[in-house]
């Protein structure tokens, strides 16, 4: 039997590259005659530029960044011929913002967009996603030189200055260069599916606060470029998709990108299961995320797609909607201390059980 591992990150816990080995070396306990074909995956998010540099080769480059709140951290370009893969998470990830994310900047990532047109990149794919950042990234406009009455790098609490912003100057210093969004989610800037509303909790932002801080989105987008603002992807990493799609980026969703590159689709119709996985299993997973990705994926080879995740919070009806057979859950098998204290070993215990049921 051939069974094609394809998981996202566990947040906090393992790599794609790690939850991957993990369940290699459970499901290979198991079953040990199965052969196994590991390939780890990312949505744009933390993972992207380590992912595709598995499946592309290439060369990484370091440099450093502005991190949110002003201190710089390093971060690293993906070179592969004249295409350069950077990811926002590095610059402006939610584990470098501890608190006040109403002051948090984008600036970082106009700054790693820079540093790879510099290094020669004519093309320049960012990946979006796990981003501690909520200002629409106006950071990133004010890292590549576009002008504003207001200020546009102080994070969103300072976007109610701002009434005027010009693209101009931005968009001539990416003259000739390609910019693509890769974006783990399809929501838009602003409003009751927007940026602030689906993430603002996640990133600290008080629900009493939601409201004024989407407004402060909604007059920057009027001031910038209204029409983009309402575009999928626009809300992602904070509004990060929106910066680049004002300055013409096309939007790619990170998870067919990624499947592209990794040739998931060929290595499926060779597989008898495929098998996916992340940190927490909801409905949140059809926006773009890794395991409906990877479903999709299977459901077109005519294969079934199982689940790993820390947490399943979805129920059957709704999983089958994703396009998942079933769902496993590394809390319910093991608990919590554990799924946190060794989250390899327990990842490993629970491929294993699942190989007990799928595995011919």
């Amino acid at each position: 039997m051939r069974v094609l591992i394809a998981p996202d990150k566990f947040s906090g816990t393992l790599t794609a590259v790690e939850a991957a080995e993990a369940i290699a070396t459970g499901w290979a306990r198991q079953a040990p005659d199965d052969v196994l074909d590991l390939a780890p995956m990312a949505d744009g998010g933390p993972g992207f530029v380590d992912v595709l540099h598995a499946a592309l080769g290439g060369e990484l480059l370091a440099v450093t960044v502005e991190a949110p709140h002003g201190e710089r951290v390093p971060a690293t370009i993906l070179a592969v011929d004249d295409v350069a893969y950077v990811e926002s998470a590095q610059a402006v990830g939610l584990h470098l913002v501890e608190g006040g994310v109403e002051f948090a900047s984008s600036n970082g990532v106009g700054e790693l967009v820079l540093a790879a047109v510099e290094a020669g990149a004519t093309t320049v794919v960012v990946g979006l996603g796990g981003s501690g950042t909520n200002d629409g990234g106006a950071g990133v406009l004010a890292a590549l030189g576009a002008r504003s009455d207001g200020i546009l790098d102080s994070g969103a609490i300072a976007l109610d200055t701002v009434t005027t912003v010009d693209l101009a100057p931005a968009r001539e210093r990416l003259a000739g260069v390609t910019l693509v969004a890769a974006t783990d989610i399809d929501i838009p800037l602003t409003g009751l599916f927007g940026t602030t509303k689906s993430f603002g909790a996640q990133k600290g932002i008080p629900e009493e606060q939601v409201a004024e801080v989407d407004g402060w989105l909604e007059a920057f987008a009027a001031a910038t470029d209204r029409r983009t603002s309402l575009d999928k992807g626009a809300g992602a990493a904070g509004g990060i998709g929106y910066a680049l799609l004002a300055l013409g980026a096309t939007r790619q969703p990170g998870i067919a990108l990624v499947a592209e590159h990794v040739r998931l689709a060929e290595r499926a119709r060779k597989a008898d299961l495929v098998i996916t996985g992340e940190g927490a299993f909801d409905f949140s997973s059809r926006s773009g995320k890794v395991p409906y990705g990877v479903a999709e994926v299977a459901a077109d080879a005519l294969r079934p797609c199982v689940a790993l995740a820390g947490q399943v919070l979805v129920g059957a009806r709704e999983m089958r909607a994703l396009g998942i057979e079933s769902a496993y859950s590394l809390v319910d098998l093991v608990g919590e201390e554990r799924a946190f204290g060794d989250p390899s070993g327990a990842l490993s215990d629970l491929a294993a059980r699942v190989a007990r049921t799928w595995s011919r």
